[in-house]
């Protein structure tokens, strides 16, 4: 499962960056990277753009699994009473 957080949290960062980048600079990494235009997709692009969205899925339900876990976990007892 560590391995599927690392891939989720980089395709998250490469995400932020590109959104970032296209609200600062006009500027779309992905298609960059893919030798692209600004606003041009093709077959690997998509598939990139579609990975950073099932990486926010996957980072939004392990969020959620683990306030799940950490509200049903039960609290110390203080060592004072």
């Amino acid at each position: 499962m560590k391995k599927l957080d690392l891939l989720a949290a980089v395709l998250l960062i490469v995400g932020g960056l590109n959104w970032g980048l296209i609200a600062i600079a006009k500027w779309d990494l992905v298609a960059a990277i893919f030798g692209l235009e600004f606003g041009e997709t093709n077959a690997a692009t998509r598939v990139v753009y579609g990975l950073v969205g099932l990486a926010a899925v996957y980072g939004i339900v392990a969020l959620v699994s683990r306030r799940q876990v950490a509200a049903t976990r039960p609290t110390a007892v203080s060592a004072t009473r």
